[in-house]
């Protein structure tokens, strides 16, 4: 496959130029998974610093991400030693380790909830005063083996730690003094100077925590539009949020300043998009947007479809709906696939109108009107025709407040695929990321492709492959246990045939003008293809096709092969074929006959449709049938490259029924004639099938089969002679339970009055 990506190599010069903890680092986390990974390879490529200084910057990417001890960060750092023991940052990423780990220490203790008060009982002191101290012991344990001389970087954080300890050794005296004179009933315990001490202490490490890399602040929450900026792609949607976030804090501050508005900005919300684009990330961002503003009490987002809100019996769908809706009061009540509350084809007993009438009411009046957000979630054409349906619903979703989230592009699907993997301590190599690459093309045919849940599916599986052939061992590389690599995705892929189908085509018996004309076009596919790598325009490629000919000549067989054919040139994703006929595209009444040859089409999408007897789908102008029709002609324009159509049915009908459309003239023009197969042929075929069941005949039977095949019209083709064959097998049994059983091997041997039995049997049906 070709590279989709190029791979920046890391420079030694950009990694020694990293040369304190307080600026980010010039490579990312898969930058420098990566280059240690080829530096095992070819060691010689870099100096032993500069090796150090990307296990150094491994480590603190590390430590950023889970933002506790890590145990790898240190086996890193330990490594690095081994290049380049006196690397200044080794040091001052182990200093700030250290601190960090105080700094969580520190948290533990909670002094901000410290305090005493004078009106609390000696007991109830004592027992406050015993247990603060004992947190206090437990800290200096824990931090014992911490000294803060290590190095003389980050004299800063070194300072206020000294003061930190100062200030947790007097209070540490004073409650040892205090509880003691609880102890011998004494008066006189310092709660005033105890608690001034505990509030100095708490605003020191605060001090102490904003020292900190901003990267590595905890105390610092990240706001809504910074959480958004961070998603992988929706640069469209990121640019609306933020002028969506402005316009209401305009608002709010001009409602501060004493202008008020009639008509106060809408907080329901639409969004619109296929599976895995982010739509419920998105309604919980707006809910943490609506909160920090003031428009709402709270950033909680309830999460409900058809299946929570819509009852059985009447009165049901209501209660349901009012139960969720009290629970979403102060946030946000997230409705997803909300167009499903609204069938068309619904019977009395559907209570889903029920559902929208009850939510219309509670947000436009009564005690929950403006106290809640709706947001209403599914995909966009659904979507569009379900507001439409509603108008009561559409009037309360401003026309501004639709947002649609678009698919990811492919380069966005690979980077959602890296920080999954990421996040669960893995990193794809560069071939597997190209192979990667290569299986989002394959899972992304139609619109039920599941954008990043798919992909994320996708890095799970791979994940579970790897886990489940190896284990750990102490003598093996850490790394090695990181890797994603082109075998594990092999899980992934399509069982292939053992015989590949140029070879499945040249096995089967007769169909010369049809293996010559399929190699002609498989020969023509791959040399356009082989162009367009090279940069050279091609001929447009006619895929769809017509297969004419009897019933038995191999169309279906034919078809298959086909199929893989097109997906080994790389034309097809999947491969796939799947069979139709009227009945799976034409309904019984008006409207459903297009929704059913679509849905139809979004299975067959990546592979080929083949429509079996496709002349019965006209019966007239009157007819469902010419829906159908009208559909798969615009479905075809719509998927051109996604999609291979193949006609089938007896050469005259076909040649009508493809006259009678110019929209299906002009789109199949490649035609395949299935000749009747010759008496010799139908007895290769008697031949095969015999074998295939390990029965054997003797030249008696073959002479009357061949006889029969010349004399005789023979309407089914290959088709009555497999039915043959098998009547044959069955009238052998019946012939075998009335004799006497001599040898094994009558099992096994078909005679000529079993063929005669049979031959009036199937020629008689």
């Amino acid at each position: 496959m070709t590279n989709h990506l190029i791979f920046s190599t890391v420079k030694e010069e950009t990694l020694l130029d990293w040369t304190s903890i307080n600026e980010q680092p010039p490579y990312r986390e898969i930058d420098c998974l990566r280059a240690i990974d080829q530096i095992r390879a070819e060691p010689e490529q870099l100096s032993d610093r500069a090796i150090a200084a990307l296990h150094v910057m491994l480590a603190y990417h590390r430590l950023l991400r889970h933002q506790d001890t890590d145990p790898l960060s240190s086996k890193l750092l330990t490594i690095a030693k081994t290049y380049d023991e006196a690397f200044p940052m080794i040091q001052s990423l182990n200093q700030f380790k250290d601190f960090y780990q105080i700094l969580q220490y520190l948290l533990v203790l909670h002094v901000e909830t410290w305090s005493i008060r004078e009106t609390d009982f000696d007991q109830a002191k004592l027992k406050k005063l015993t247990e603060w101290r004992a947190a206090i012991e437990l800290f200096h344990d824990e931090t014992r083996h911490i000294s803060i001389y290590q190095v003389k970087n980050d004299q800063e954080l070194s300072n206020i730690y000294q003061t930190i300890k100062e200030q947790l050794l007097d209070l540490e005296e004073m409650f040892t003094s205090s509880i003691q004179r609880i102890e011998n009933k004494k008066t006189g315990i310092q709660t005033q100077e105890i608690n001034q001490k505990i509030k100095k202490l708490a605003d020191i490490i605060q001090q102490f925590d904003r020292t900190f890399p901003a990267l590595f602040n905890q105390s610092e929450q990240q706001s809504p539009l910074q959480k958004l900026e961070e998603m992988v792609g929706l640069h469209q949607v990121k640019s609306y949020m933020k002028q969506y976030y402005h316009y209401l804090k305009y608002q709010q501050d001009r409602k501060a300043l004493g202008f008020q508005m009639i008509d106060e900005p809408g907080l329901h919300m639409i969004l619109t998009g296929n599976p895995g684009t982010g739509k419920t990330t998105i309604a919980r961002l707006l809910a943490e947007i609506y909160h920090e503003l003031g428009l709402l009490e709270n950033n909680k987002v309830v999460e409900v479809n058809r299946s929570h809100l819509v009852g059985s019996f009447v009165g049901q769908s209501e209660e349901n709906t009012m139960n969720y809706i009290r629970e979403a009061v102060g946030g946000v009540l997230f409705i997803d696939e909300a167009y499903s509350l609204h069938r068309q084809d619904s019977s009395g007993n559907d209570y889903g109108q029920a559902v929208i009438d009850t939510l219309v009411s509670a947000m436009t009046s009564g005690e929950y009107a403006n106290k809640f957000a709706v947001i209403l979630a599914g995909y966009p054409e659904e979507m569009r025709q379900f507001l439409w349906s509603n108008p009561g619903l559409r009037s309360r979703f401003p026309e501004q407040n639709l947002i649609h989230l678009p698919d990811f592009k492919v380069k966005e699907l690979l980077e959602i695929a890296e920080i999954t993997a990421l996040a669960n301590d893995y990193f794809f190599t560069e071939t597997a990321l190209n192979s990667f690459y290569g299986l989002i093309e394959r899972a992304k045919v139609d619109d039920t492709f599941g954008n990043a849940r798919t992909v994320r599916d996708l890095v799970m599986k791979a994940i579970f492959k790897k886990g489940a052939s190896i284990s750990v061992d102490e003598e093996d590389d850490w790394i090695d246990h990181m890797h994603i690599e082109s075998k594990d995705l092999s899980v992934m892929e399509d069982e292939k045939d053992e015989t590949a189908p140029m070879e499945q085509l040249d096995g089967l018996i007769g169909l010369a003008n049809i293996k010559e004309e399929v190699k002609k076009l498989s020969s023509f596919v791959s040399v356009q293809q082989t162009r367009k790598e090279q940069g050279y325009p091609t001929v447009p490629i006619q895929l769809h096709a017509v297969f004419s000919g009897h019933p038995g000549t191999g169309k279906t067989t034919v078809a298959k092969i086909y199929s893989k054919l097109l997906k080994e040139c790389g034309l097809l994703k999947r491969g796939h074929f799947v069979l139709a006929s009227r009945s799976d595209l034409v309904a019984g009444y008006v409207g459903q006959t297009a929704i059913k040859t679509k849905n139809k089409i979004r299975e067959a999408l990546g592979g080929v449709l083949f429509i079996d007897e496709a002349y019965s789908l006209f019966r007239g102008e009157n007819d469902f049938g010419k829906e159908a029709i009208d559909t798969l002609v615009d479905e075809m324009t719509k998927h051109n490259e996604n999609l291979v159509v193949i006609l089938a049915g007896y050469k005259q009908e076909m040649e009508r029924f493809i006259d009678s459309n110019p929209g299906l003239s002009s789109r199949f023009k490649k035609y395949f004639d299935f000749k009747d197969y010759t008496a010799e042929e139908l007895l290769s075929i008697s031949s095969f099938h015999i074998a295939r069941y390990q029965y054997h005949v003797d030249d008696s039977v073959t002479s009357y089969l061949l006889e029969r095949f010349t004399e005789e019209d023979i309407s089914g083709n290959a088709r009555f002679v497999v039915n043959l064959v098998e009547e044959a097998i069955q009238f052998q049994a019946m012939r075998l339970q009335k004799e006497l059983e001599t040898n094994k091997d009558a099992y096994n041997h078909l005679i000529t009055d079993d063929f005669k039995q049979a031959w009036q049997q199937v020629k008689g049906a």
